[in-house]
């Protein structure tokens, strides 16, 4: 492939990198935050927990509500 590949930006983009020559994944949320771990499920759970154990402040998830749909 020749050509450059745009990468995405945003507030929900995350990222996981390996470590070339290494059994370590290397998690990037879009706040900069970084984190390393061997196992990709602790590595996930890290960053889909976010802001929890970021550093930054936290912040309560409000789900959405569900709205009937008539079939």
């Amino acid at each position: 492939m020749s050509e450059r590949v745009a990468m995405l930006r945003g507030e929900n983009v995350v990222r996981i990198h390996w470590k070339l020559g290494t059994d370590v994944l290397v998690g990037v949320c879009h706040c900069g935050a970084e984190h390393e771990s061997e196992d990709p499920v602790e590595l996930w759970d890290w960053l889909l927990a976010h802001p929890v154990g970021h550093g930054g402040p936290s912040v309560p998830v409000v789900p959405p509500e569900r709205v009937a749909v008539a079939v």
